[in-house]
């Protein structure tokens, strides 16, 4: 039996009033409220001049107004976390200016006749370097342990990069000669860079701007090398003064082989011995870009004549030469402990015994 209203055999197929023919009229509930317009409650259509429908807002219209204001929102945290990066009570640590570099050069002046030989390797064997090694082969690092603020790495590239500074102001046959600065100018802290750069322009001997408190040099028209390997020995110590600050002492002794310059090359050879004693500082940032600040910078060189003007370069007295001898009697840039005086005497020890 059907129900109430219907036929008996139900509504017919294709009959009027059947479920789908309304239905691409029937508008679902996410269509309605999707609508631009809304038709106002029979309560609202009672009140005089009403209109019949209102406009709802757009979603999108919505939309936007959030990503506006989250935009908003972000660009004053954003502002208020930069404003506090740059106000923020404790502040920055303001870079260090490195101080000047504080230099002596102190000229020892020979008892007699600087010795001289033909061969290299005689004047070496006789002499006080004659254990000494080979030229950066004599700069030794030594154990290398963390402090309380420092790793092992750091302190290890502190004293490496002193090493390569003394090779390269020490050792280097063109910066002996005068031919070259930068290879010991680019381990320099940019800080100290205008001193050394003045020193070279403006050399003077108050302890400030001598080019030879920065570097080993020599006069190339008088002096030449009669054999390019240096004999070094010496020593090379790390501390940590406080946790931002690394320092490096070092004390070498460097003994060179020299003959006339321009002159037959089987002209006699002597010796010269360079003392220097260099005390090097190292912030992070230093060690981050393999510079050092110099701080003090202690020359002891000799043969030389006291009257020599020391602050330039070095002119050293070569093979057979003498000089009247001045200061302290028996200097020796063998020994260790501090020298104060302007010139002092080369101690007969410090020569080779031909």
């Amino acid at each position: 039996m059907g129900g109430p209203g219907e036929p008996p055999a139900g509504t017919p197929e294709g009959a009027p009033g059947g479920e789908d023919e309304y239905r691409s009229v029937v508008f679902d509930e996410s269509f309605v409220r999707a609508a631009r317009l809304q038709e106002l409650s029979a309560r609202e259509r009672m009140s005089d001049h009403a209109r019949a429908v209102r406009r709802r807002p757009s979603p999108h219209r919505r939309l936007s107004r959030q990503f506006v204001v989250l935009v908003v929102l972000i660009a004053l945290a954003f502002g208020t976390a930069i404003y506090m990066g740059v106000r923020h009570p404790y502040g920055s640590p303001a870079a260090k200016r490195p101080d000047p570099l504080r230099m002596t050069v102190v000229p020892l002046a020979p008892q007699g006749r600087v010795p001289g030989s033909a061969k290299v390797a005689d004047l070496f064997a006789k002499s006080p370097a004659a254990q000494f090694r080979l030229g950066a082969g004599g700069i030794n690092l030594p154990t290398t342990r963390r402090t309380d603020h420092f790793s092992e790495d750091q302190v290890l590239s502190a004293l490496t990069t002193a090493k390569d500074y003394l090779v390269e102001s020490s050792l280097d046959p063109d910066v002996l000669m005068g031919r070259a600065v930068r290879s010991p100018r680019v381990l320099l802290d940019p800080g100290q860079l205008d001193q050394f750069d003045r020193s070279l322009a403006h050399p003077a001997a108050d302890g400030r701007h001598a080019p030879t408190g920065w570097m080993v040099r020599f006069d190339p028209a008088k002096t030449a090398l009669a054999d390019p390997g240096v004999r070094v020995q010496g020593t090379l110590r790390a501390a940590e003064t406080d946790k931002e600050t690394l320092e490096v002492s070092s004390d070498h002794t460097f003994v060179y082989a020299l003959r006339p310059a321009r002159t037959d090359q089987r002209a006699r050879a002597s010796l010269f011995t360079v003392r220097r004693a260099l005390h090097f500082r190292f912030d992070r940032d230093d060690l981050r870009m393999h510079q050092a600040e110099l701080l003090v910078s202690h020359l002891q060189a000799g043969p030389l004549a006291c009257a020599t003007d020391a602050t330039r370069v070095l002119r050293p007295l070569l093979a057979d030469q003498r000089a009247k001898a001045g200061g302290p009697a028996g200097t020796d840039p063998y020994a260790t402990g501090d020298a104060t005086a302007l010139c002092g005497t080369l101690a007969g020890a410090a020569q080779p015994r031909l």
